[in-house]
């Protein structure tokens, strides 16, 4: 008995359709996921860039406190009366507006 029709596919398909679920779970995880992690590192990057003696800012541990001096890599805060930390850069996550405390 011979099984095998001639003129008949094998079951084959194209294999650009194998790799459309892949591609489209890499551009939706791109968009949902890489995109807007990229946008808030540039922001952050441009926020440490900016950061001026007297400006009021908030820490990642939620210290607020106004600059008192910029180095390289850390800035001074000035947290109370007297009371100055030194912290990196990296640490600052926002600036705060004057009329907040």
């Amino acid at each position: 008995m011979i099984y095998l029709i001639i003129g008949q596919s094998t079951g084959q398909s194209n294999p650009i359709m194998g790799l459309l679920p892949l591609i489209l779970i890499f551009v939706v995880f791109y968009f949902l996921l890489i995109l807007p992690q990229q946008r808030k590192q540039k922001q952050h990057r441009r926020l440490v860039a900016e950061l001026q003696k007297g400006d009021r800012v908030t820490t990642s541990s939620g210290i607020h406190g106004t600059i008192a001096n910029v180095k390289s890599d850390t800035v001074t805060l000035l947290i109370a009366d007297g009371v100055k930390i030194e912290l990196e850069k990296g640490h600052i996550v926002g600036k705060l507006n004057p009329g907040n405390n």
